[in-house]
């Protein structure tokens, strides 16, 4: 009996491997793979909202009364703080920011690319809509594009040179 268990085990093991999908390890392939995604209306079971709206309309789904109601009370910042590292990474992961997704790929067409940012737009346009604010999308994407932009110049200002070389063309 245990010689069967153990058997078929291996063989499960063994089929499972075959047929897991294996991470894509060339730019065409990534692009295959992302392609794919931003078409699919769920993802590991996950419903995808298409676009901001639809992601509205989830939340309100997903979200009880009483989360809600404290979420709207708290001032912008502080509901971004405090949700980026619970309901932000929720996002991420499950609405699969940074693999592509069809709620990624509308905000990414906006302008906003990096996935925290994604996420950190989501909340702070939910909040906005949840007390009947003006959204101001165009801003905050325009806030968010500078703001990637100004990380890059910095990361570029602080770091060193390894290694500098000179040569000559050869003509």
């Amino acid at each position: 009996m245990k010689f069967i268990f153990s058997t078929t085990f291996l063989l499960l093991s063994i089929l499972n491997i075959g047929l897991a999908q294996k991470p894509p390890t060339t730019e065409k392939e990534i692009e295959k793979r992302y392609n794919e995604r931003i078409k699919k209306k769920y993802i590991h079971g996950v419903y995808i909202p298409e676009d901001l709206a639809d992601a509205f309309v989830h939340l309100n789904k997903l979200i009880d009364k009483d989360s809600k109601k404290k979420f709207k009370e708290v001032p912008e910042k502080v509901a971004v703080q405090k949700l980026h590292f619970s309901l932000g990474r929720w996002m991420i992961y499950n609405w699969g920011f940074y693999e592509g997704s069809r709620l990624s790929h509308s905000i990414r067409k906006m302008g906003v690319s990096h996935p925290d940012d994604m996420a950190r737009f989501v909340i702070i346009t939910y909040h906005r809509y949840l007390n009947k604010d003006d959204l101001k999308a165009k801003e905050l994407v325009e806030y968010f594009v500078e703001k990637q932009k100004q990380e890059i110049l910095d990361r570029k200002s602080k770091g060193k040179v390894i290694h500098e070389e000179k040569r000559k063309r050869q003509e």
